[in-house]
């Protein structure tokens, strides 16, 4: 059995990019972006008023004035306006630029206006810059502000956007096809005898599928039947990118995954990894290019393998930027028996520090995945045997 970073090195190896596409912007929510993005121009594009309330020169308050004309008034959208007199201002809106020969803006507050005159109120302090998001100090015409890789959430979707691109290029999503395998398993909402399970694994999958942005996500359900599950398998290997089954990968008589994949010329790149649960995850190459992801059919197993190697793999396939899991402590003591990377399910608290930590809840094997319902993910724990004390610190992995 290899080990979990082994696992890793292997599939990001084998793994093929995804194309890269030109979407518009409003479909680009979630996407990962394929080219670097640059400032259009200085951001602001302008000396930008931040308060309504008036504009003036600083200068005026400095030789004893209080009082000023209101000379004009300028809304956001207006072209600016200059200032007549060193005595006068202009009356402004958030988001105009300042008017010319104005250095400051004292917001409307801080004023009274009578008979077209402003005054500033008693205590109102004026000075240069005071209000004003000055030209560039966001950044400069041609910066860079988004680089390829980058995962394009509500605030990078708002810098595109204010760079001027109405089209971006993005990865192409994955055609996705999960695969359940069973004779046991009985759809919801049909009869089922006592000697039978529901399918639930196969929703689960897809859930976690498309709750990271991935919509192109098709379904079947497969008897353990070795010509159906060839017949199938080309047909799905033939029309999607990553395949994601589960069951029929162990060591049982009627375990055909592995060589139903093999006469289909699916090159194994590893079976079993050294963990615990999910140990026979199987991982192949398709002659089409396509990936294939065989989970172990226990429900635990095949959760942990998706968001362990499943997710992480498809975001590098879109060429995003990988990023190292977050690492959070125990909120208690928990000990691994098995010499397996153990992967234990976790709730997260808040300590009276104010401190995230990871409260363990085991499960009572790898078939009991009503206990996950209440967990936010899972933490990776080293081999044991060994007891990991309060405040251990180990990598996490949500759901």
């Amino acid at each position: 059995m290899i080990s979990p970073a082994a696992a890793d090195e292997l599939i990001g190896r084998h793994l093929t990019c995804l194309p890269t596409i030109s979407l518009p912007l409003l479909q680009c929510a979630g996407a990962v972006l394929r080219e670097d993005i640059r400032a259009e121009r200085d951001q602001p594009p302008f000396d930008r008023v931040t308060m309504d309330g008036i504009a003036l020169a600083s200068a005026a308050l400095q030789r004893g004035a209080r009082s000023f004309a209101i000379e004009a008034t300028q809304a956001a959208g207006d072209a600016p306006v200059a200032l007549a007199s060193a005595h006068g201002c202009i009356e402004v809106m958030t988001g105009t630029p300042l008017p010319a020969g104005c250095d400051c803006v004292v917001p409307v507050e801080q004023i009274s206006t009578r008979d077209g005159v402003a005054s500033l109120g008693e205590g109102s302090e004026v000075r240069p810059g005071q209000n004003v998001h000055r030209r560039g100090t966001d950044a400069r015409e041609g910066a860079l502000l988004l680089t390829a890789g980058t995962r394009l959430g509500a605030p990078q979707i708002a810098v595109a956007a204010a760079a001027g691109k109405a089209r971006i290029q993005v990865a192409n999503q994955p055609m996705l096809a999960v695969i359940s395998t069973g004779n046991e398993l009985i759809e919801p909402g049909e009869p089922i005898l006592a000697h039978q399970v529901r399918r639930s694994n196969a929703y689960a999958i897809a859930a976690a599928l498309r709750l990271h942005g991935y919509e192109r996500v098709a379904t079947e359900h497969l008897r353990d039947d070795a010509q159906e599950l060839q017949a199938r398998l080309k047909f799905h290997l033939e029309t999607h990118d990553v395949l994601v089954l589960s069951g029929g990968v162990s060591m049982g008589r009627l375990d055909l995954v592995p060589q139903a994949l093999d006469a289909l010329g699916v090159r194994c790149v590893f079976h079993k990894v050294a963990q615990r649960p999910g140990k026979p995850l199987w991982f192949g190459m398709a002659p089409t290019g396509a990936a294939v992801f065989a989970l172990p059919g226990n429900p635990v197993s095949t959760a942990v393998c998706v968001s362990r190697y499943v997710l992480p793999a498809l975001a590098a396939a879109q060429g995003e930027h990988a990023a190292a899991p977050q690492r959070i402590a125990l909120a208690e003591a928990f000990t691994v028996t098995p010499a397996l990377t153990f992967f234990l399910p976790v709730r997260l608290v808040t300590d009276e520090h104010g401190c995230c930590r990871a409260l363990p809840r085991p499960t009572q094997g790898s078939g009991d995945f009503t206990s996950l319902a209440g967990t936010d993910g899972f933490v990776e724990l080293p081999a044991g045997p060994n007891t990991y004390p309060a405040g251990f610190v180990a990598p996490l992995y949500r759901w």
